[in-house]
């Protein structure tokens, strides 16, 4: 059973999806309270920092010592993700309007999705990873940037768009893994749950 980190829809489809038990259970972290020159560094901080907050919620229900006493069955994943274009990190726009000056930058060039992950592991540290995944936007006119933006899709999500909803319309290329880009790495999480303190019964 996987316990997820996240308030994300997206994350929790993608774990459906994939016929993986799991529950969530939000970390409660604030996420304004961390800063970080390197994203890669900023999403690993983020994602460690909410699988460890929820991990010790559930240790203190159960009445363990340690988020490293939980059960074997037991295992929380913390995700953060940000869009990096031309060296500057894009997380969630602000407003409507920063969106539509995004996406006037972004129209037809590449930007890099980075996803932090940890798995918090029964006996022993957890499991971190930060996955990256480049995208291609297609060239869009203001016409296109203004309908897009209309729909408050963008505002919902790291980067501004989402691949598994209207945004998946306007990403021209991806190089890397696609599931990072919606949330999570699937291919990293299936290596992770092959660990034998996963597997413990």
């Amino acid at each position: 059973m996987l316990v997820l980190a996240s308030a994300s829809p997206a994350r929790r489809r993608l774990l459906q999806q994939a016929g993986l038990p799991h529950r969530v259970q939000v970390s409660g972290v604030d996420e304004e309270a961390f800063a970080h020159a390197d994203a890669r560094q900023l999403v690993r901080q983020l994602a460690q920092a909410k699988a460890e907050a929820v991990a010790a919620k559930l240790a203190a229900e159960l009445g363990k010592a340690a988020p490293t006493a939980l059960p074997s069955w037991c295992g929380v994943l913390g995700c953060d993700s940000v869009l990096v274009f031309a060296g500057e990190t894009f997380g969630k726009p602000r407003d409507a309007e920063q969106a539509a000056a995004r996406w006037r930058r972004m129209s037809g060039q590449w930007a890099e999705l980075h996803t932090g992950h940890c798995l918090t592991a029964p006996q022993g540290p957890p499991l971190q990873a930060v996955v990256t995944t480049r995208v291609q936007f297609a060239g869009l006119d203001e016409a296109a940037i203004a309908a897009y933006v209309a729909t408050g899709e963008p505002l919902q999500c790291a980067g501004g768009f989402a691949l598994e909803g209207r945004g998946g319309l306007l990403v021209e290329r991806i190089e890397g893994c696609f599931s990072n880009v919606i949330g999570l790495s699937l291919p990293l999480l299936r290596r992770w749950l092959q660990d034998p303190r996963f597997n413990d019964r």
